[in-house]
């Protein structure tokens, strides 16, 4: 659901409940996770990026931020860049970007913190690329989305006294000034519920899209959930838990640091990862498992892997890919021409610290894959 959307509906459900002006601060609480947005075994380049932005139990357009890059007019001028949504006026953004010389690529950073309202854009885009939209991380997504309801509702007539502001780590009312206020009340009054779209369709969106963002805010709710606690210790706790239900002793096999596998403290064998789809086909959620799993073709990540295939061959291989620098992975599942998909065969390729072409690492695995349908 877009923004303006949602706010309708809670306006609405302030009507209904006999409020119809605001005396003071619209106020974005994220307190339900507690700990930092990140995980801390990140690399310090993938932290102001989209996929680096890390989850807060209030969020704003996945905790991303546009911004339209183009290159100066020589190599050596300054990268022409502005920030086009969300807005975030309490950032203090400054461009060192400059305009590198034709042919050596994109390599802009955004360097970021929530622990303090400071940006600042790094690195080169080579002269002649066309201009593009940059993603990178916003570490405010509380703040950003109590500002756009505050917007929302000084635009269609209300009345709003204090403007808006966040809850900070110690639990104190954050002004958009950053200035420190008092300790923000516990003595909470629920008005309405908004949900969000069922797990089974989250899982799939974040499977074919392969998006960090779902997959640490599902790690950080099953902490949540489990122990009441989302720091990350509590969330390995409560995912190891799930996975040791579903494959006893798979603990003792692999690493887990984070949800969408951004961090190179994980670790992970094939045999692993086969014995957990294995273990998977007994579950009562296969069905819906499968279902999440992307196929060549389809949208996401796989969408332009194995375009010479027949596209019924294609349907019947659902895997999930992985990739780092110098790290390429496939694992998944080629379904059987007929019959049940719990006869299908499983399978991991995973490689690590590869120093050949992506391109070329690719198609050795996907001839191993293509060979695999041949068998069912």
């Amino acid at each position: 659901m877009k923004a303006d959307g949602l706010f309708w509906k809670w306006k609405s459900a302030m009507k209904a409940a006999g409020i119809n002006a605001i005396e003071g601060r619209i106020i974005g609480d994220g307190r339900l996770f507690e700990g930092h947005l990140e995980n801390t075994s990140w690399e310090y380049d993938d932290l102001g990026t989209y996929y680096g932005a890390g989850t807060s139990a209030l969020s704003f357009y996945a905790n991303a931020q546009d911004y339209e890059v183009s290159a100066g007019a020589k190599a050596g001028d300054p990268v022409i860049v502005k920030i086009s949504y969300p807005e975030t006026p309490w950032l203090h953004f400054t461009n060192l970007g400059t305009t590198g010389p034709t042919g050596t690529g994109n390599s802009l950073y955004l360097y970021t913190t929530d622990l303090a309202p400071y940006a600042e854009l790094r690195g080169t885009f080579a002269l002649g690329r066309k201009p593009k939209t940059e993603n990178f991380a916003n570490k405010y997504g509380a703040m950003t989305c109590a500002y756009y309801f505050y917007k929302n509702l000084v635009s269609t007539g209300w009345k709003v006294t204090g403007g808006y502001a966040d809850i900070d780590r110690l639990g104190r009312v954050r002004g958009a000034d950053f200035s420190r206020g008092d300790k923000a009340s516990d003595n909470l009054k629920t008005i309405t519920t908004t949900y969000s779209p069922t797990l089974e369709k989250i899982a799939r969106e974040t499977l074919f899209r392969s998006d960090n963002f779902y997959a640490e805010a599902m790690m950080r709710i099953m902490g949540e959930k489990s122990t009441e606690i989302a720091v990350y210790d509590s969330c390995r706790v409560a995912e190891i838990e799930v996975l040791e239900d579903l494959c006893p002793g798979i603990s003792s096999r692999l690493s887990i640091d984070d949800g969408s596998g951004l961090s190179r403290h994980n670790f992970v064998s094939a045999e692993t990862f086969v014995q957990y789809l294995e273990a998977m086909k007994k579950s009562p959620a296969f069905d819906c498992f499968i279902g999440a799993l992307p196929y060549p073709g389809s949208e996401g990540t796989l969408k332009y892997v194995l375009s010479g295939l027949d596209p019924s061959i294609r349907k019947r291989i659902r895997m999930k890919s992985g990739s780092m620098d110098g790290v390429l992975c496939y694992s998944g599942y080629i379904l059987p021409a007929s019959g049940s998909a719990k006869d299908a065969i499983v399978f991991s390729i995973l490689t690590n610290n590869c120093d050949a072409p992506v391109s070329a690492v690719r198609a050795k695995i996907m001839s191993i894959i293509t060979e695999l349908t041949k068998i069912q």
